[in-house]
């Protein structure tokens, strides 16, 4: 579960991105708890607003996959330059991930909840769940 291999991972999951408009494929990959490697690439469209980031069909592949949490990730550019998920994404990934979740940022290493700092999700919504 080394850094290295999840950034040569996002760098190819690049190859498959659909960017005609912004020509900015972008990857992500994670590691899940159970030890799988999951990837996505950004899907745009012409109505830019249903364009979809990587990290979206990065969680796609997580629940297509058998679902768990997501442990470690990062998301690059096709030039394989480490990216910080957009303030979507990284309630995205927060869902998946949780405060713990590390992630590889142009600044290092960080924790999810120091991406996105007071963040809220399932337990919030459904307090007595």
């Amino acid at each position: 579960m080394e850094w290295d291999e999840l950034v040569e991972a996002a760098r190819l999951a690049t190859a498959h991105s659909y960017s005609p408009y912004s020509h900015y494929p972008v990857g992500a990959a994670a590691w899940t708890t159970d030890g799988r490697l999951v990837t996505g690439c950004n899907v745009e469209n012409a109505s830019y607003g249903l364009t979809l980031c990587a990290e979206c069909g990065l969680v796609s592949n997580l629940a297509a996959t058998g679902g768990g949490r997501l442990i470690r990730f990062t998301c690059v550019d096709q030039a394989g330059r480490i990216i910080t998920p957009c303030g979507r994404c990284r309630q995205l990934l927060w869902e998946h991930g949780g405060p713990t979740l590390q992630v590889l940022s142009p600044a290092g290493v960080v924790s999810m909840d120091q991406l996105l700092p007071q963040a809220w999700g399932f337990e919030e919504l459904n307090p007595s769940a």
